[in-house]
């Protein structure tokens, strides 16, 4: 069975792909490399209204006491760890795991050597723990690409400690995708959004598994002042393929078109479950 490639993105990352299938070649040459995520990580970065960052904010909800065991499954670059010495030390282990063997190569370069953290290729379908091992579990911005998604919840709850928590970042159906689809209706984009696991589903697809689900929304919109920015942007995302054969320029001049002050206001939506 040819299971599909997904990863989690931590630092204010729009979803890759948003594609309604979970196509293994697609999503895996989105993440073969960091190339085109560090081209969504900077759009957020310099133009993102809410300056705390997503990364920063998912990472202040997290409730880790000293002691914890933690797991994160689709860690990607491993960038929301970067810098967060006293949390790591805090941690009896830290798993910090990707279906792509190469975003756990990454994400070791940026997080380091450390006694009590561990870097592995995980498939969230079949975590290779025992039952109740972990307090924490974190799955941020990938279960919608999971092909049997009940079943990786399913394996979330069996390693999760009784009253342990699980958090799982995500975006809505009504952000960045929906807006450039409106945009580039004319030259065949249509509505690509992936809607496996969003913020208007999710909390109906937790509750099948955990007994409590909170939802948690993250207030934040792009403004972007230098447009080429946004058209390199909407390049390195797989939901925009009808454009591939469409020159830069024209792309361009439509987003200029919606330009109002010489800024483009694009919305965004993003939140996180947290569930135990």
């Amino acid at each position: 069975m040819l299971k599909s490639t997904y990863t989690a993105r931590g630092k204010g990352v729009e979803e890759v792909a948003m594609s309604k299938s979970n196509d293994a070649a697609v999503v895996k040459q989105q993440y073969a490399t960091e190339t085109n995520l560090n081209i969504r990580i900077s759009i957020h970065d310099k133009y993102s209204t809410n300056k705390m960052g997503f990364g920063n904010w998912i990472f202040s909800n997290y409730e880790i006491s000293d002691g914890m065991k933690v797991l994160e499954l689709g860690c990607g670059t491993g960038d929301m760890w970067k810098d967060k010495e006293a949390m790591i030390a805090s941690c009896s282990k830290l798993v910090l795991s990707d279906f792509s063997a190469g975003m756990v190569k990454v994400s070791k370069e940026n997080v380091g050597i450390h006694d009590n953290v561990e870097y592995q290729v995980i498939d969230i379908q079949d975590i290779p723990f025992g039952d109740e091992t972990f307090d924490i579990v974190i799955a941020n911005m990938m279960l919608y690409h999971v092909p049997d998604l009940h079943r990786a919840l399913t394996e979330v709850r069996r390693v999760l400690k009784k009253g342990g928590k699980f958090y799982c970042a995500t975006y809505g159906e009504h952000g960045i995708t929906e807006y450039l689809t409106t945009l580039f209706s004319e030259y065949g984009v249509e509505d690509s959004i992936n809607k496996n696991f969003t913020l208007q589903n999710g909390s109906e697809i937790l509750g099948k598994v955990f007994s409590k689900v909170e939802k948690l929304e993250y207030a934040d919109s792009l403004q972007v002042r230098e447009v080429d920015d946004m058209v390199e942007y909407i390049y390195s995302l797989s939901s925009m393929m009808p454009l591939r054969n469409v020159p830069k320029q024209d792309v361009k001049n439509m987003l200029l078109q919606h330009t109002s002050n010489g800024i483009l206001h694009v919305p965004k939506e993003y939140g996180m479950f947290r569930a135990e």
